[in-house]
């Protein structure tokens, strides 16, 4: 692939993947004015032509490639799970930062191990746990104190794209996919949040899970759940429940929470993301988002005028831009990191364990 000249850029990225979300990745690299510097797939030709959509300077046929190249700062890595692992390790002994999809790893013992390179190389690692970067939920986290005393944390994160037995994907295969399939892939969203915002962590859980469909088109017989509910509690004592599927019919991706408090509640709809919705005993109200009136955590995330609505691709955006940010010696506050991921997957792994065996698990 020819190369284009490109002014220099502060930081140099190299992506890993070449499908929906290594697009979406792409696009925010471009947005936060980083240097798009290559492209890598295990097919060539579908490296070649990636990069030409993407905007990238050299395509590579394989990831050892584009990490053993010198052209990078930091690589996205934009795989099949089981491939997280070994290519997050791989650059991190290069030198490399990385921003690697979750899940992070298909195991919770994994996920550690990833934290702790990251942890000793002192290099940036982070996972788009993107949902923290709508305004609306820095405003919710910024307001926590005004609810008094936690006592519920409840919600959903509801889709339905693997509503029929036609519909079928990678993540169904456990080798490739993991394990814990809808828990994993969308309920580490939901718990992440939720812990994001109050500050609280889960400290047990009991789970159930189900097959909803039993055979699909090309995975066959399916190994991984369809759905799951979880209650749980945490280290405050608040108590909470979640209900996550991938087969809830009309639902596309309806990540909702409720925080319940002493004095107040809010509510949060990832499909709705410019309300909070504000509960009280002597009236409720929907804050709309505005950066006049926001608090300053929350502004941040705001950069559009009320009533010019943000979304998904403004809090990935910003979650690219806060990484890239950080890779240069700023510091921004929030940032999921391979920590976090790392106690995502202990609590897909709690979950899972749960299901299996009944009753209640540590976590």
């Amino acid at each position: 692939m020819p190369e284009i000249r490109r002014e220099s850029a502060e930081v140099r990225v190299g992506i890993i993947g070449t499908g929906f979300i290594a697009r979406i990745h792409a696009r925010a690299s471009r947005q936060a004015g980083a240097q798009l510097a290559a492209v890598a797939d295990v097919d060539e030709e579908a490296a070649l032509q990636a990069g030409r959509r993407f905007g990238a300077e050299q395509a590579f046929g394989s990831a050892d490639a584009l990490i053993e190249s010198g052209l990078v700062d930091v690589v996205h890595i934009c795989t099949p799970n089981h491939l997280h692992a070994p290519l997050a390790l791989k650059a991190l002994e290069a030198g490399l930062a990385v921003i690697c999809e979750k899940p992070l790893a298909t195991d919770a013992q994994t996920a550690e191990l990833m934290a702790g390179r990251a942890r000793e190389a002192g290099l940036v690692a982070t996972v788009p746990f993107a949902y923290r970067f709508h305004a609306m939920v820095r405003e919710a986290r910024a307001r926590l104190a005004e609810l008094g005393r936690i006592s519920l944390i409840q919600g959903s994160y509801l889709q339905d794209w693997l509503l029929k037995s036609t519909d079928d994907n990678w993540r169904v295969d456990p080798e490739k996919g993991g394990p814990g399939r809808t828990i994993g892939d969308i309920g580490s969203h939901w718990f992440d949040l939720v812990e994001f915002v109050t500050g609280d962590r889960i400290t047990k859980l009991c789970a159930q899970t189900s097959v909803v469909v039993a055979d699909r088109m090309h995975s066959g017989p399916v190994l991984t759940e369809d759905l799951a509910t979880v209650q749980f509690a945490t280290a405050s004592g608040a108590l909470g429940s979640v209900a996550v599927s991938q087969v809830a019919p009309g639902r596309k991706n309806r990540l909702f929470f409720e925080i319940s408090g002493a004095s107040g509640s809010f509510a949060f709809d990832q499909e709705s993301p410019e309300q909070l919705w504000l509960g009280g005993r002597e009236g409720s109200q929907w804050l709309v988002r505005d950066p006049m009136t926001l608090s300053e955590a929350a502004m941040r995330y705001s950069p559009l005028p009320a009533g010019h609505p943000q979304g998904f691709h403004d809090s990935f955006d910003a979650f690219v831009a806060d990484t890239y940010a950080t890779i240069s010696g700023e510091r921004r506050e929030g940032l999921p990191t391979f920590e976090d991921g790392a106690r995502a997957a202990l609590l897909t792994d709690a979950a899972l364990r749960s299901a299996r065996e009944g009753g209640w698990v540590t976590c």
